[in-house]
């Protein structure tokens, strides 16, 4: 048994590694640059975990989701690994104690926002920590061609020449070709090192609906299917609702959405992941560091925006490797609400502007000023407040974010911190001079250890329970050591965060790159148009379709999918199948023609012919005007 195996047992039990883990460590504890592409829930944690413990120093992972960085924290400490996160929204207190601790070695991981790369208070202090290896997950974001580009993740290049002999390990579950070589340039690797699984899942089977009462056939899946499943909705609303309407049917069914308290979210987790039957019907806010490998079904109940997504959140069905199934329901009002929202994606540039000076108004931001402040945010404040409609100025947000000219985190909800800010002889003179503090100051110390080293998280409810007083009074025990300085107290809260990543400057000045803005918007709908394909297309592989957008172009049909199944049907060979169809295309692209006529362009035997001409007759692709004369039907 190796080393990185010694330590793969030692915190996580497992004696043997994934597919291609192994490889990856190797390859970056030989000080490469590394790229690995693993479909969601295939281990990338563990990879640059094993391989920062396996080297003196710290390792720095820049991820741009907050809560799966807390929730990461959570599960290295709970192992025994010491590990913090810094991002918007923290104090300048906790900010200070995280970087000294690093610096100290007394921490093994530090996990950073990506907006923090470019602080004066980040480059200085990266400067004297002996960093190991930086990590870049959801690496996707730093290419322009990505689904999700942020511009922030342009920083870490700049981190790449302070810590210049530190190797980089990028992640991602989704990428193609392009988005696979701009990873890598941007990030500035010595040489190109990419390590990538198949993107077929062979277990998986994918169907596609056209259904106009989806919840009607989701119960008939849900009743048809043992085990558990995903629904994916678009909104928070219809996440109950379904999830109501599969109740009344008998089924174990709950819903998800990032609306919810952090302990309602938690508590529906695990009462899913335990289950073998529960139905988690959610926005897409579900599945981040979700590892079910039992799921047998995910339904998709809206149309996708991109085979990115899609991708990344069917392949949560399946993971056990036994068959499974992902389920793609539409209707032709989808495909219109698709392309509509197109503008609703890129609102124009002056509502942009528009946007940029009421958010300096309801933050009372001078110009030049503000340069990486963070502000608690509602958007549905801010609209009402300014007679907005929440969907336009929410996508007005994410260009200005697409900019550079501001960020806005996910909602979080935040434990409450504290930490004592006197040391302990100072906190025992500050008691005997204030008996009204001594009782609650002594419950403190019982309860929590740490309070003097690190912000400790803290539950107001358990200490009025424990106290016998209401929580409110608790609150304002808390407060006032806080104000008296013998306490630093951060209440918890649940909000999105806007970070102001330069300095405000004159809307008059506000530039916004109009062919970058163009250029995005024709990728963006390039992304739709793949997505509509494959779910109106009745004559190709869906697995086929998935796998080459992917850039896997070897790959052969899966004969499982609704496509292939039909297909089946006809008794020929795909080989047969796929030739057949060329040239059926071909002829009948170039004008109408007589089915008689159709025989002499094209030379295979007649019954096979006309069986594929009838199958693309069943299924839309070939029309007829009625006197006999056939054409293509995109």
């Amino acid at each position: 048994m190796d080393t990185y195996e010694k330590i793969l047992v030692k915190h996580w039990g497992y004696y043997h590694f994934r597919p291609l883990q192994k490889e990856i460590i190797e390859s970056v504890c030989s000080g490469n640059d590394a790229l690995g592409l693993l479909p969601t829930g295939g281990g990338k944690s563990i990879i640059f975990q094993v391989a920062a413990l396996a080297s003196e120093g710290v390792c720095v992972v820049v991820t741009p989701l907050i809560a799966l960085m807390k929730d990461q924290v959570d599960n290295l400490w709970a192992r025994g690994i010491k590990a913090v996160a810094i991002y918007s929204g923290m104090s300048q207190e906790e900010i200070h104690g995280a970087f000294e601790k690093c610096m100290w070695g007394d921490y093994k991981f530090l996990y950073v926002s990506p907006e923090r790369l470019k602080t004066e208070l980040f480059i200085d202090r990266i400067r004297s920590i002996k960093v190991n290896l930086l990590v870049v997950d959801e690496a996707h974001c730093i290419s322009r061609w990505g689904y999700d580009f942020r511009p922030s993740y342009l920083e870490i290049a700049g981190v790449r020449e302070i810590v210049r002999d530190v190797p980089v390990l990028a992640l991602t579950a989704t990428a193609t070709p392009l988005v696979i070589d701009d990873i890598q340039e941007r990030l500035l690797f010595k040489k190109k090192n990419v390590f990538s699984t198949s993107f077929e899942r062979t277990n998986l089977t994918y169907l596609v609906r056209e259904k106009e009462n989806k919840v009607e056939y989701l119960i008939a899946i849900a009743k048809k299917t043992k085990g558990s499943g995903i629904v994916y909705v678009r909104n928070r609303n219809k996440t109950r609702e379904i999830a109501l309407a599969l109740r009344k049917q008998g089924l174990n069914a709950d819903f998800y959405h990032a609306g919810l308290t952090t302990s309602e979210r938690t508590e529906k987790q695990n009462a899913w992941k335990t289950s073998h039957d529960a139905i988690m019907v959610c926005t897409n806010a579900f599945g981040m560091g979700i590892d079910k490998p039992d799921v047998r079904y995910v339904v998709h109940v809206d149309l996708p925006e991109s085979p990115e997504d899609y991708f990344q959140e069917a392949g949560r069905a399946g993971r056990d490797g036994l068959q499974s199934y992902a389920v793609l329901l539409y209707c032709r009002a989808d495909l219109e609400r698709i392309n509509q929202n197109l503008e609703v994606q890129f609102p124009p540039v002056e509502l942009v502007k528009r946007v940029y000076e009421a958010l300096a108004q309801f933050f009372y931001i001078p110009v030049s000023t503000n340069k990486g402040v963070a502000f608690d945010f509602s958007i549905s404040e801010f609209c009402n407040r300014y007679q907005f409609d929440v969907l336009p100025i929410y996508n007005a947000i994410k260009t200005l974010e697409q900019e550079g000219y501001l960020e806005l985190s996910e909602s979080v909800e935040s434990r409450s911190r504290a930490k004592f800010s006197v040391d302990r002889d100072a906190l025992y003179k500050f008691q005997v001079a204030n008996r009204q503090f001594d009782s609650f100051v002594k419950l403190l110390l019982r309860t929590y250890t740490g309070l003097f080293t690190d912000f400790t998280r803290i539950d107001e409810q358990k200490l009025s329970t424990l106290a016998r007083i209401d929580v409110d009074q608790v609150k304002k025990y808390l407060e006032t050591l806080s104000k008296m300085g013998m306490l630093l107290y951060y209440p918890a809260r649940t909000t999105p965060i806007i970070v102001y990543t330069c300095e405000r400057v004159d809307t008059d000045r506000l530039a916004i790159n109009v062919k970058e803005y163009e250029a995005r918007k024709k990728r963006y709908k390039a992304r739709t148009e793949a997505m509509t394909r494959y779910a109106t297309s009745v004559t190709k592989c869906r697995s086929l379709m998935l796998l080459e957008y992917f850039g896997q172009k070897d790959a052969a049909r899966c004969g499982n999918c609704d496509v292939c199944r039909k297909r089946n049907e006809l008794d020929m060979s795909g080989y047969t199948f796929d030739h057949i169809l060329e040239d059926l295309k071909r002829t009948l692209k170039a004008g109408d023609i007589m089915l008689p006529d159709i025989m002499n362009h094209i030379h295979h035997p007649e019954e096979l012919v006309l069986k594929v001409i009838q199958f693309l007759l069943d299924n839309g692709k070939v029309k007829t005007d009625g006197n006999g004369h056939l054409r293509w039907h995109e």
